[in-house]
């Protein structure tokens, strides 16, 4: 544990010194987001490119169950139950995420291809703005969707006599 926490403390000594060259946001704001502490857990000489591939990964997951939602092949079957309680404005609001995502994903395949430091502090700086502004959106859908699941649990509740 003692180890973990010294490992942490330097991998944001080391943070400080990119963030500072590149105006990026500060350790705490992106671990909050992206869980970039475990960078500490992996070796490497390119601290910013990890970093990028942590947020990177965050992004695609949520790339991923965007699809599942505008796309639903071979899904789980609660998908199938959240896309039903989805407006038509809603659904136009996950297919425009879902774009940018896929703008993002093709970002990273470029950095990944040919490291450019520069680049890379780019990309974290834009997706992390990007991020600010697709994760409100989306809790905001969450949240509705879940009203709406206990609403509709609710009346079917109350319709079983069975």
């Amino acid at each position: 544990m003692e180890k973990d926490k010294q490992e942490i403390e330097k991998l944001k000594k080391e943070y400080k010194i990119i963030k500072d060259n590149y105006n990026l946001p500060d350790f705490k704001t992106l671990n909050e987001d992206f869980h970039i502490e475990k960078v500490a857990e992996v070796e490497t000489e390119i601290l910013i490119r990890e970093v990028r591939k942590f947020i990177a990964d965050k992004m695609l997951n949520y790339m991923r169950f965007l699809e599942n939602l505008l796309n639903p092949v071979n899904v789980p079957m609660y998908i199938f139950s959240i896309i039903k309680l989805l407006s038509v404005e809603e659904k136009k609001t996950i297919s425009e995420i879902y774009q940018k995502l896929v703008k993002k994903e093709i970002q990273f395949i470029e950095l990944d291809l040919e490291f450019n430091e520069e680049k890379e502090a780019e990309f974290i700086k834009d997706s992390y703005k990007l991020w600010q502004e697709i994760k409100k959106e989306l809790l905001s859908i969450m949240k509705k969707i879940n009203k709406k699941g206990d609403d509709k649990s609710e009346v079917n509740n109350k319709g079983y006599l069975g």
